[in-house]
This record gives structure tokens, sequence and C-alpha cells, in this order.
């Protein structure tokens, strides 16, 4: 019976180093999703917004939303007011300070350096072996495994509601980020109901939480594929062994193996059967008599003959099938001593192969802190072509008012040639305010 992995990782604030992101991991085997950060404030989960959405590149077509809309960010908000605006109003008619009083609860915690504004959970099932050679629809499949996933999460976790969760199928195997928000209630001190991380995931919580959810996820995946898979033995650090179960060549001789397993079977009968029949041929030899005119001759029957030479093909069917069954033990030893041979290179190819995922992930939030960078200083150089707009305008009607002033009066004369000899007005000014009327346009824009 073939094994699976099974992996649900919670992002934390532990995560945030590039070695804690390689190491972290709470999983049962080597997976392939990339590890998370804990999500404390707007911008962070505006970060996961994009990566789980695709929204760096918007490449959509091999990701799917089973939870939620197309924006992580709303769907959080949104939330956020189902759960904690009644708690929030309450709170607040209980004030009499004004500046105690919570406008928004969403921004109020995203504020909050002391408290997660919400959390993101990795699940998958199955590792880079395993969905190696599977095509699209039968990892398609996955969405009705993982919606079941995400409605057994919130039975097993009541105190944690999802706001939003996307399979993404363009990576090494298919998983299901989890974006939702944990919370508490009763309390005594502030509003009635808050943000609770630490209330809701804990070290005890954590592995009783998983313990479910490996086994909901397993039967979930056995029924719908219509399989019968078990789970790997969850196991602490590092997964030294090397997985052959998966491998192409490894598989074949596997499969002609069971194969010769049922046809050995039938060879242990047939040999039980030999053994009589042998004991029969030993009855005709013995019984064999000499021929009348030659002692050194025997005679037999046709139908002895017959037997003898059934039992001699039989023989040699059951030889020539237990050479064959004895031949792929043989070879399928071969592969797999060979196998446990480069058993440190296969590892170091899997360790290369997590430290490029590691990267990619890195290269993608620092790509989204560019964007983000960008779409700032775009909003910085639009607000000052704004303000360069403004004073622009504001230089022309000055610039017109001396124009209409011009020689009209000594006080404007005389002013107008205090600002040309303070280096306020140059040779240009002068000349537009000098101009006509009908040119003055044209003149200031030259």
């Amino acid at each position: 019976m073939e094994e699976l992995s099974y992996s649900l990782h919670l992002g934390n604030d532990k995560n945030k180093s590039k070695k804690a992101r390689r190491t972290a991991k709470t999983n049962d085997t080597n997976t392939t999703s990339f590890n998370n950060n804990a999500i404390q404030n707007h911008q962070q989960l505006s970060k996961v917004d994009k990566h789980n959405l695709r929204k760096y590149d918007d490449d959509k077509e091999l990701i799917c939303t089973i939870r939620g809309t197309s924006s992580i960010v709303e769907d959080t908000k949104n939330l956020y007011l189902e759960l904690f605006e009644d708690a929030r109003i309450k709170y607040n008619e209980k004030q009499k300070r004004n500046d105690r009083k919570i406008e928004n609860y969403f921004n109020h915690i995203s504020n909050d350096n002391k408290r997660d504004l919400a959390c993101e959970i990795i699940i998958e099932l199955g590792d880079m072996d395993f969905w190696a050679d599977k095509d699209d629809k039968f990892k398609h499949k996955m969405v009705e495994v993982f919606k079941e996933q995400i409605v057994d999460l919130e039975e097993v976790i009541p105190n944690f509601k999802i706001a939003n969760a996307t399979i993404h199928f363009d990576e090494s195997s298919p998983h299901l980020h989890i974006v939702g928000v944990p919370f508490k209630d009763g309390m005594k001190n502030g509003m009635e109901k808050q943000v609770g991380k630490s209330d809701v995931f804990n070290k005890i919580s954590l592995v009783n939480i998983q313990d479910k959810m490996r086994e909901y996820c397993i039967n979930s995946f056995n029924r719908i594929y219509h399989l019968n898979y078990t789970l790997k033995v969850k196991e602490e650090g590092r997964n030294v062994d090397i997985n052959v179960a998966n491998m192409n060549e490894y598989k074949k001789f596997k499969r002609e193996q069971e194969k010769y397993k049922k046809q050995l079977k039938e060879l242990n009968s047939k040999t039980d059967e030999l053994q009589n029949k042998s004991n029969e041929i030993n009855d005709i030899i013995d019984n064999l008599k000499p021929t009348i005119t030659n002692k050194n001759n025997y005679s037999i029957s046709n139908e002895n003959i017959d037997k003898i030479k059934k039992y001699i093909e039989e023989t040699n069917d059951t030889t020539s099938n237990l050479r064959n069954a004895n031949d792929i033990n043989i070879v399928l030893k071969k592969y797999e001593d060979d196998l446990r041979e480069h058993s440190n290179e296969v590892r170091n190819l899997k360790k290369k192969i997590k430290t490029r995922d590691d990267r990619i992930e890195e290269l993608e939030y620092d790509l989204n802190d560019a964007n983000e960078t960008i779409d700032e200083l775009e909003d910085k150089v639009s607000t000052l072509q704004e303000t360069l707009n403004y004073f622009k305008e504001l230089w022309r009607k000055f610039i017109q008012f001396l124009q209409n002033k011009f020689f009209s009066n000594d006080k404007y004369d005389n002013f107008i040639n205090d600002l040309y000899e303070e280096e306020i007005l140059d040779d240009n000014d002068i000349d537009i305010i000098q101009n006509n009327k009908d040119n003055e346009k044209d003149n200031f824009e030259r």
C-alpha cells in the first residue's frame, strides 16, 4: 500500500530570516510549498495577496480560489467587519474619552506591533516525487479535496475563520494557501471579541490540529480519487531516507514483482501437484517390465508415456516461471542498492531545488517591494506634478497681473523694476509683460 506525506504549516514570526525560511517548517517530510511569514500588518497582507493570487505576473491560469474573491485584502477587511464590528461598537459606547475609541479595528490591529493581523496556513498532500508523473486532470481533482479541507479546518478550529483559500498548481505539487483570522471571545478587558493568534495556535494545539487534519485529508483523497493510500508516519526533522517508491523504472519492476507474487502462489500449489506426480512417475518406472526379446529393454504403455510427457512439460513451465520471479527480485534488489548508493546525490539535488525555490520566493518578495516602491514614487511624482502645475498657473496669473498694471501707475512701474533688480523677474519675463495680450499665452509657454 503506497503512502503519501502531509504538511500543514502555519506562518509565524520565526520565518522572517532567510535561514528560518529554509528550516522552520513543521511537516512530515520534505515538501515543495514555500515557507510563509506571519501577517502582521496591512503591508504584509498585500504581499500575500500579490503572491497567492499571482498578481506580480498576472498569471492566474494555474491557481484556483475556492474561498473568497480576487482580493485577499478586501476579503480580510470584510471578515473583520463580520467578526468584530459589533464588539467594536459596544466597546466604543462605553468609552467616555474619544481618544480611547477604536474607529477601525482592522487598522487598529495593523498598527499594533504586538499582534498579527491575520494568519496563513499552507496545506500540501504528497511530495514532488508523487506528483511528478501526474497529469493536470489528476492534479485538479485536488480542488475537491482542498474544499473539504477548508470546511474541516473551521470545524477543527472553531475560533479560526477563513477569508481566502487559493490553490496553486504552478509549482512542484498542488498546495493550498489559506488566509484567515483567529479570534478569542468573552474578553473582560477591551473589546469582547478580539484577534487572538496565540490563544488559538500553540505547540499543543497545532499537534492536535495536524493529527485531525491529516486523517480528514487522506480520507477525502481516497474517496474522491477512488484509491486506497495511507499517510506516512509523522517524523521529527528531516527525512534522510531516499524515497524510491515513485521512481519510474522502479515502479515498473515493482508492478512486475506484484504480478509474479501471484504467480508464486500458483507455483507453490503446482509444486505440491508435481511432487505427487513425481511419486506417480517413480511408480511407473519401478513397475516397468522387460520385453520378451531383450531383457535390457522395457515396455511402457502409451498412457504412461503421456503422463511422463505431461509431467516434464509442467516441470519446465514451473521452472521457467520460478526463474522469472527470481530474476525480477534480483533486478529490484539491484535498483534498490543503486538508489541507496546514490541517496546523497538525490538529497543534494532536492536541497538545491529547495534552495532555488526559496530564492525564487525571496525574489518575488523583492519584486513586490520594488513594485510597491514604484507605486509610492508614482504617487509622489503625481503629487509633485500637481504642485508644479499649481505654481505654474500661479506664476502665469502673476505675470498677467503685472502685464495689466505695467506703466499704468508709477508705483507698479517701480514695483516691476524692483522685482527685476532683485532678479525675481528676468528679461524674458519683462518681454512677456510688455507684449500684447494676444501673444501673451504663446510667449508665456515659450
